[in-house]
């Protein structure tokens, strides 16, 4: 069969936060995309964090499966537990060269070509990634060169993640309005005026990058895949396990039946993108993959493929442990150790610090919430002490269970330790003690 390439594009810190999720946000070439291509609306990643987040994706499992249980950049330490495990390794089998251009975040940014086994890594100026333009301008001279078919070429931007740039005119701060789990202040609006600015120059970016591939004459033969990695870096947001914290945008375009501006409301997840890779290039899956192929959804075979999908948090900055388990109607997450709302897993901002102002710190964060996503969808109404909702209770706990216990959870084991590469992770919490 002749087989699609594949452009895997992706931002950071992102959520929904773009125009085609209604969010008044300037980004036409997502929009354009959208409009093209297939957008799933209620998409999830395995884990509120970077590198869980992405090696959920790129092996196809859940973080702790997968070995990332925190971040993959220096101090930190986390790495895969076999990164022959990564995407690339199983498209390299049917004829796939895989290029790299910019972020990445599932290896030590020291030598992640040689880690992950690129076949060829673009410079991008820094080897943490590079500016959102250098990264955009090296992709599209690469799909201007006409490479060789079928590849796969990961194109990762920094953006949206803090620092936020000074905001542009167009985002004036008086007319902001901040996301739905924060108080409507000066403070939030002039962050979200910033965020918006951000979000505009990554769209610039990422439409460099689409039209390079319409250029070249390859759009009709890629099959792009545009994500990001978890929720926006605010408050109650990135590194929580609601759907502020672990909804994100997913929009797809190209061969298969991804076209025609169609909207999926059906339940996916980042751990279901590699199966659907294996359907739809026709490849044996390999037997390590957890989640679903999302074809019949795009056949309209199915409105569903999943009764409910699962995250996790463990390490960010911080240990935190969490687990969720999410259906269409009902989230329940678990705590697993004492913990309060100080910020230490939140990236600073001028909205934490009026956080930590207004008494955040003295808010204590209960070991279990439920919630009813329909009359409460912004989770801010826990019910597990409500008896009309005990059964409920009762189900969510044994659905997280059982896939704590099939997916082998080391929290079913105790405490996890830091490896011993993590020693700022070690150090923050010692320090803390």
């Amino acid at each position: 069969m002749t087989r699609p390439n594949i452009l895997y594009i992706h931002s950071h810190d992102t959520g929904r936060y773009i125009q085609p999720y209604g969010y008044a946000m300037d980004t036409p070439n997502l929009q354009r995309l959208a409009e093209q291509g297939v957008i799933f609306r209620q998409a999830f990643c395995v884990g509120p964090t970077c590198s869980p987040s992405r090696a959920g994706l790129l092996t196809g499992q859940c973080a702790h499966s997968a070995g990332m249980l925190g971040l993959a950049h220096p101090g930190f330490g986390f790495r895969l537990r076999d990164y022959t495990q990564h995407l690339i390794h199983t498209l390299r089998q049917v004829g796939y060269e895989s290029t790299l251009c910019g972020f990445q975040h599932v290896a030590d940014w020291h030598d992640s070509g040689k880690t992950i086994g690129y076949d060829r890594v673009l410079d991008t100026g820094d080897e943490a990634g590079g500016t959102t333009e250098r990264i955009a301008n090296e992709a599209a001279q690469f799909l201007g060169e006409k490479p060789a078919e079928p590849f796969f070429l990961s194109v990762g931007f920094i953006a949206t993640h803090r620092q936020f740039p000074p905001h542009e005119p167009a985002d004036d701060p008086r007319f902001m309005r901040p996301p739905a789990p924060l108080p409507d202040t000066p403070e939030t609006r002039r962050d979200m005026a910033d965020f918006r600015t951000l979000v505009r120059q990554l769209d610039h970016g990422m439409g460099t990058v689409l039209a390079a591939l319409e250029q070249a004459g390859l759009a009709d033969n890629t099959l792009v895949i545009c994500t990001t990695d978890h929720g926006i870096a605010f408050p109650w947001m990135k590194c929580n396990l609601t759907d502020h914290g672990i909804g994100i945008m997913l929009l797809m375009r190209g061969p298969g039946g991804f076209e025609g501006g169609r909207v999926i409301d059906g339940m996916v997840s980042h751990v279901d993108v590699f199966p659907t890779l294996c359907e739809l290039l026709e490849i044996e899956p390999p037997d390590w993959l957890q989640g679903t192929s999302i074809m019949p959804l795009v056949r309209g075979e199915a409105e569903e493929v999943h009764d409910a999908i699962f995250a996790e948090v463990t390490f960010h900055g911080w240990y935190e442990p969490q687990r969720a388990v999410r259906t269409q109607r009902h989230k329940y997450i678990r705590r697993y150790e004492d913990w309060r709302y100080d910020g230490r897993n939140c990236d600073g901002s001028i909205s934490k610090d009026l956080f930590l102002a207004n008494g955040w710190a003295d808010q204590p964060a209960d070991r279990e919430r439920l919630f009813d996503l329909f009359f409460d969808p912004h989770e801010t109404h826990n019910l597990v002490d409500d008896p009309a909702h005990a059964h409920i209770l009762d189900e969510m706990r044994a659905r997280l269970d059982r896939w704590m216990q099939e997916t082998n959870d080391p929290l079913l084991q105790g405490a996890v330790a830091t490896p011993k590469s993590a020693w700022r992770v070690r150090e923050r919490m010692d320090g803390a003690k």
